[in-house]
């Protein structure tokens, strides 16, 4: 496969080929994280199709010299998320979509752990140790230095741990 740059050259000129390739490599991990961040199936799904459809249609703001082209598409991605939380309306929160689990999440202590803590927290656990960013990608994605993204992950392990030692508690 192509380095990133040769790959965001072929889309920017285009190339419907590497586009879906990249697309097909990366939408179904994009729409995993998706889901953590809005809750919802659906709206996960939503919110990859309209990154991806952005990124076909105005190919211009990926710059090599700051990060990976997947850490681009996970910032557009979360970016979007939080345009979407920003403009549901109170009741829309209610509606149970949005707090559906499945069981098998259900079961999970490790999905009840992650459940536990705040939202940043848990995308940044999420983005680290179920997707592989590395600290510069997730520096880009979250907007903050690579020192910040160490400490915050170091502080989110130290959460989970006492949430995990909590639970073993009772």
């Amino acid at each position: 496969m192509a380095n990133d740059q040769e790959l965001w050259d072929q889309i920017c000129q285009g190339n419907a080929q590497a586009f879906t390739a990249f697309y097909c490599e990366q939408a179904p991990r994009l729409q995993a994280f998706l889901r953590q961040l809005v809750g919802s199936p659906q709206v996960a799904e939503d919110i990859m199709q309209e990154t991806f459809t952005r990124i076909w249609q105005r190919p211009g703001g990926f710059r090599p010299e700051r990060g990976t082209l997947r850490a681009y598409v996970y910032g557009i991605g979360r970016k979007r998320a939080t345009d979407w939380w920003r403009n549901q309306r109170p009741e829309d929160a209610d509606d149970g979509e949005f707090n559906a689990v499945s069981s098998s999440e259900t079961a999970s202590v490790v999905g009840d752990a992650l459940r536990r803590l705040p939202e940043e927290t848990r995308t940044l656990l999420w983005l680290r140790e179920v997707e592989g960013q590395s600290y510069a990608e997730l520096a880009e994605i979250l907007g903050v230095p690579v020192g910040t993204v160490r400490s915050r992950l170091f502080a989110a392990r130290e959460a989970l741990r006492k949430i995990w030692k909590g639970a073993g508690d009772t």
